[in-house]
């Protein structure tokens, strides 16, 4: 997975790749051969008094050794932009393809991990492909040419280097196979930390009107926790590699240092051929042991590389049209035909034998009970998901052979749970249209009833807002909502309960002021309160999944048993009250 995700990520970088590779190749070639040279100063040099040996291949060596620190630099130099290019790139088609996710995608998945994953995991396939190029690279040369040049100097000893390499690359192994379904365990874990704090921040009102602040701290020290002892694990595992690495590592040294002197001894090695064999020697071993480093993070890499891959390779179940069909009528109404819809995997339908149309210059209203799927059916219009079987009509044509941007761009909604964005109250309601003017924001402010508040607050349309709109109350970001969806002007708009955090008066007062915004536009309002479209021109009454009643208010009260007890249950309320 991790080759695969590599593969397909690196193509754009294949001219800097190759830059690396050869940059590295130099610089091994000249870490390889400063050795010989030491061995060469020692037995021709030092050995035999020649001073001008000495300072002629010391000057060499020298030399050497600058162009190999020029070339690592370099190769590290590139190993970086390549690492951090691929990681801007990685982070770029995840987001592109989440925000191409409809709302089902969204909810398999969940915040938390798309966001852990856009961030954890591609830090982790960024660092392994940075400590790749910086080091692994040079690892395979260094080892070969590393058994090669020990070769050269002294083939007696090379018995050592067919033991010792083996026996650290087993010992490793073990250890990195122990190591491997930890690092899955701790990303979940990770997900999990991600979850429950994201839980917390988003819902700290609700835990402190419940004062649940023990039991929130408690589950966020189990989720810790958690992560804490996945973390311990694969920690105990990694402190193990570097003490065998080392033992093996001096181990070794003492063996060539004791047989070669042997071979000294009895005159078949010099000392500057011994001190060559086993500066090899330790470059070889130093080669495992960098691949070693890699090994113990590339397992953890391949994790997050499979949990990027199975996002990326996920693909919105809401799917443009090969050959969209242009919307000619913009004016034109919502059409419903025998709708059914059913979440994936759910034994039951939300929505059963839909059926209705909602026409321009009318208000359609839907009420029902919790459960019923109102916002389902409003979700179907803008394609947030599709339906399971029959149509939905915009124009007289399938929302599902319209082009998105096209549809989308028909359409203003005003979710159930209104968002903002951090920015100021100029930036939010520009969103739907960039080139508003002011005049035409505060047009939109004073029909949606919010004009007054945003003139109090500091800079007034350039006030601040922040992440979620938190520093307005509830019924203030009802309102930018609603503001919002008027500046776009678009030829429907859908408010799903947009009007329940708002007072009788107000929410009277702001659906007079629509009238004639939305004179010529297809409206289609969920509410819970009768109140809010007692007015309205059509009522679709639904009671689990299915429409059980369509008129006007009169009507539905003669006519539908279900609209008559939810007018009835309000009633009683507001009198009790």
């Amino acid at each position: 997975m991790l080759i695969r995700l590599l593969r397909s990520h690196l193509r754009p970088y294949q001219g800097e790749i190759v830059v690396i590779v050869l940059l590295q190749l130099v610089a091994t070639i000249a870490s390889l051969y400063l050795p010989t040279l030491n061995g060469q100063i020692i037995d021709e040099g030092v050995a035999v008094g020649d001073t001008g040996f000495i300072l002629r291949h010391g000057a060499l060596m020298l030399g050497v050794s600058i162009i190999q620190i020029a070339a690592a630099v370099g190769a590290t130099y590139f190993a970086a932009r390549v690492a951090m290019g691929m990681g801007r790139d990685l982070r770029a088609n995840i987001f592109q393809n989440v925000v191409d996710f409809s709302a089902q995608e969204v909810t398999r998945f969940g915040a938390p991990t798309l966001i852990s994953r856009n961030t954890n995991d591609v830090t982790q396939v960024q660092m392994v492909t940075f400590m790749g190029f910086a080091m692994l690279v040079s690892t395979p040369i260094m080892m070969v040419g590393g058994v090669f040049m020990a070769l050269r100097e002294d083939v007696g000893l090379a018995w050592l280097v067919a033991v010792a390499v083996p026996l650290l690359g087993l010992c490793v192994g073990l250890v990195i196979w122990r190591m491997v379904p930890q690092f899955g365990r701790m990303q979940k874990s990770l997900d999990n930390v991600n979850r429950v704090l994201r839980e917390q921040i988003t819902g700290i009102r609700v835990v402190r009107a419940f004062v649940r602040e023990d039991l929130e701290e408690r589950r966020f020290a189990g989720a810790n926790a958690d992560l804490t002892d996945a973390g311990l694990r694969v920690g105990r595992l990694m402190a193990l590699v570097f003490p065998i690495v080392m033992v093996i590592f001096n181990l070794s040294s003492v063996a060539v240092l004791w047989f070669g002197a042997f071979r000294i001894d009895s005159g078949e090695m010099e000392v500057g051929s011994l001190t060559a064999f086993l500066a090899y020697l330790l470059q070889i071993l130093m080669g495992v042991m960098m691949a070693t480093f890699m090994a113990t993070m590339i397992p953890r890499a391949a994790v997050s590389a499979g949990r990027i891959e199975e996002v990326l390779d996920t693909s919105s179940t809401v799917v443009e049209s090969v050959q969209p069909i242009p919307l000619h009528d913009h004016g034109a109404g919502v059409e419903f035909i025998d709708v059914d819809f059913h979440y994936p995997g759910a034994e039951r339908s939300v929505l059963q034998d839909v059926t209705f149309q909602a026409r321009p210059g009318r208000m359609t209203a839907i009420i029902g009970s919790t459960g019923s799927g109102k916002t389902t059916l409003l979700g179907l219009i803008p394609r947030l998901f599709d339906v399971s079987s029959g149509k939905v009509r915009v124009g007289g044509v399938d929302v599902r052979d319209l082009e998105l941007d096209e549809l989308w761009g028909t359409i203003g909604l005003v979710p159930q749970k209104p968002y903002l964005f951090t920015g100021t109250v100029a930036t939010n309601l520009r969103y739907g249209n960039p080139d508003a003017t002011d005049e035409e924001l505060w047009d939109a402010l004073r029909i949606a009833q919010a004009e007054d508040f945003v003139r109090e607050m500091d800079g007034g349309l350039d006030g601040h807002i922040a992440q979620g709109g938190t520093n307005v109350s509830g019924g203030q970001r009802q309102r930018l909502a609603i503001a919002r969806a008027i500046v776009k002007r678009p030829a429907i708009y859908l408010f799903d309960d947009s009007f329940s955090a708002l007072d009788l008066s107000t929410d009277a007062r702001l659906r007079r002021a629509l009238r004639p915004v939305t004179a010529n536009s297809t409206v289609l309002v969920v509410a819970q309160r009768v109140s809010t479209i007692v007015d309205a021109d059509h009522i679709i009454v639904l009671d689990d999944g299915h429409i059980v009643g369509q008129g006007t208010h009169d009507q539905l009260l003669d006519s539908c048993e279900t609209y008559r007890e939810i007018v009835e249950s309000q009633r009683s309320a507001e009198e009790a009250a």
